[in-house]
C-alpha cells in the first residue's frame, strides 16, 4: 500500500503518538503552527499542501530542510528529458535503499 492511501486511512494525531511527539514538536517540522494542528488533529480540513508535506515529512521521513530546488530541477529534467535513466537509477536507489 502506498504511503499516500496510509495517510487518508490515518489521522494525523494518529500519526503523532506513534511518532512519540508532541503537537509542536511534529507540526513546527511542516511549519503550522501547535494551535493550527490541534485543530486539525480534532476534525478539521487539511489542505492538501499540509496533507502532502505531513506525508513527506512523517510517513515518508524525508527531510525537507535538505532539499534543494536544483535537486528538484535535476529530477524533473531526468524523467522528462531522459526517462530511461531516471527509471535505471530510481531502480538502483530502492535496491540499494533495500539492501543497506
Amino acid at each position: 500500500m502506498n504511503s499516500s492511501k496510509v495517510l487518508d486511512k490515518t489521522e494525523p494525531r494518529e500519526i503523532r503518538r506513534k511518532l512519540g511527539l508532541n503537537q509542536q514538536q511534529f507540526w513546527s517540522k511542516i511549519g503550522v503552527t501547535q494551535s493550527g494542528g490541534s485543530r486539525y488533529e480534532s476534525g478539521r480540513n487539511m489542505p492538501k499542501p499540509v496533507r502532502e508535506l505531513l506525508r513527506l515529512v512523517h510517513v515518508e521521513q524525508i527531510d525537507i530542510q535538505r532539499i534543494k530546488r536544483e535537486d528538484i530541477d535535476v529530477i524533473e529534467y531526468l524523467k522528462s528529458e531522459e526517462a530511461d535513466l531516471f527509471k535505471t537509477l530510481k531502480k538502483s536507489a530502492k535496491s540499494k535503499k533495500k539492501a543497506a
